[in-house]
């Protein structure tokens, strides 16, 4: 006779019958009856991560790109503590996670041993669903639910906390996954009122985000941008921008307040298609919250719950767009010449070489603002970027984004100082073998901080201010450190030596960090 299904065996069967099929993980005691049974259930892909913050950020990266959810493994509170920043971000970029964070036993939990903590109130700060298991016969309908949660539009974190011997007592077998809900359709009013906002005759900016910056979506607002004179512009940060030869090219609301205003101002309507109202990242003294024009009036066609790109064919019909348009966009940049290793020039490498289908990931914070201007006329690629603001996304980003496309290039444009949070992930790919070059750029510094000491009014700062800003006293060794993960590394002084060996990490198979000295 055989063993009965445990509440872990039957939980890993209904993760992998609902379509969860990578656990992202970094386990402790409480999970190693989780562990076993993804030892016993065939389908589920396991990746480890030497800390929660790379696994949390992968499962962040894998639903971006493979848009359906992933599973994390977290130990206790603490676990999903260290993982809390990127589970932040994955919930700004409305991915699709299910975190499994493990608990004490259901009668240990009375005796307040060293790891107990109260792991629902933390979880509750990032997931739209949390749930603490109570019962092995009930955990696999727990499960269920959560994925059912995960993939309610547009994508949320459900979390269940799974107490140990819920996961080692007899299961109940695999729960079926109820459907979730499909994205709610826009009112005739939404489509009547974005209309007539482009209709007005005044200066009218369609502001997109969400589903709206992919393919389908973009060329659908390209229409109606076509027929009413409204100009296009993405959010400041993005989940996923499909881009390249073919796409339609959409410049992005700039980071820097200042600019942001400038390129805001002269529109006395706006008209958001799954993007939010464009606000500062932070208050600044002297300088306003909302971005947008005094007399501007912002009028929402599509929230990121809705159907954002059926509510645009209505809007396309109603404003009598054209049924198609010509899209050219610029050409794919020549590779520069001789010259100094600096933004511009970067850029334009990255346009000229990138392979088609590639996935960028891109956490440049500072040094990669001009970067997306470059490389509108690149091959077709997606673009994925930092959406909530917590640092230390990109390295495992990427990471999960190479294990949901194992057959695309994917490229890692990466601040030195946001790397230091999470470089451990170099670990997990070299261990997976991915395809990931990881770009450093390596200028030794908090370089937007210095920015932002000006921004807030912070004027004259001092050697001690300045030293907080600072990497460089000892300065970091990228490539031992690369290569002490396992990573293939070289680190590059000049334009052309970048060039040469760019070119040689995209010709190759496997991770590979260029440490670019700034």
């Amino acid at each position: 006779m055989s063993e009965p299904m445990n509440g872990a065996e039957s939980l890993v069967r209904t993760l992998v019958a609902g379509g969860v099929e990578v656990c992202f993980t970094n386990p402790g005691t409480s999970e190693m009856h989780f562990v076993a049974a993804l030892d016993r259930v065939a389908g589920m892909e396991c990746v480890l991560f030497l800390f929660e913050g790379g696994a949390t950020g992968a499962a962040d990266g894998y639903a971006r790109v493979a848009d359906k959810p992933a599973s994390t493994l977290l130990h206790l509170g603490p676990g999903l503590a260290n993982g809390w920043a990127n589970l932040h971000n994955a919930r700004r970029a409305r991915s699709m996670v299910v975190n499994i964070v493990g608990e004490h036993a259901t009668y240990h939990r009375q005796y307040d041993a060293p790891l107990t903590s109260d792991i629902e109130a933390l979880a509750a700060t990032v997931s739209a669903w949390t749930r603490t298991g109570t019962r092995a016969a009930e955990v696999a309908a727990d499960g269920a639910a959560a994925i059912q949660a995960a993939r309610t539009a547009p994508g949320r974190i459900a979390t269940l906390i799974l107490p140990a011997d819920t996961a080692w007592q007899p299961g109940s077998g695999i729960a079926p996954v109820p459907p979730s809900p499909e994205r709610a359709r826009v009112s005739d009013d939404a489509v009547a009122a974005a209309a007539a906002a482009l209709a007005s005759g005044e200066p009218a900016l369609l502001h997109l985000g969400d589903r709206a910056v992919r393919g389908a979506g973009k060329r659908i607002a390209a229409r109606i941008a076509a027929k009413t004179g409204a100009k296009l512009l993405a959010m400041q940060a993005n989940a996923r921008i499909d881009r390249g030869a073919g796409q339609v090219p959409v410049e992005r609301l700039p980071y820097p307040i200042d600019q942001a205003i400038a390129v805001l101002a002269p529109y006395r309507r706006v008209v958001l298609a799954g993007a939010t109202r464009p606000v500062g990242f932070f208050a600044y003294p002297g300088k306003p919250s909302v971005l947008t024009h005094p007399d501007c009036e912002t009028v929402t066609l599509a929230t990121p719950e809705e159907d954002q790109v059926e509510a645009l064919e209505r809007l396309a019909e109603a404003v009598g767009a054209p049924d198609d348009i010509d899209v050219v966009p610029p050409p794919r940049p020549e590779l520069p010449g001789a010259g100094r290793l600096e933004d511009d020039a970067i850029g334009r490498v990255l346009g000229a070489l990138m392979p088609e289908g590639a996935i960028v990931c891109d956490e440049s914070l500072t040094t990669g603002r001009n970067f997306f201007a470059a490389t509108h006329g690149a091959a077709p690629h997606s673009w994925l970027q930092l959406s909530g603001g917590a640092i230390g996304v990109g390295i495992p980003m990427a990471t999960g984004a190479a294990v949901a496309a194992r057959d695309r290039k994917v490229i890692n444009l990466q601040a030195d100082g946001s790397a230091l949070y999470t470089a451990q992930a170099l670990w997990t790919q070299a261990r997976e073998r991915l395809d990931v070059v990881t770009l450093i750029w390596s200028n030794r510094a908090y370089a937007i901080l210095r920015g932002e000491l000006a921004n807030v009014g912070a004027h004259n700062p001092g050697p001690k201010a300045l030293g907080m800003l600072s990497l460089d006293n000892p300065p970091v060794d990228w490539v031992s450190l690369a290569r002490g993960y396992g990573v293939e590394a070289r680190r590059v002084e000049t334009l052309e030596a970048f060039t040469d060996v760019f070119a040689h990490a995209l010709a190759r198979r496997g991770p590979f960090l260029i440490e670019v000295a700034l």
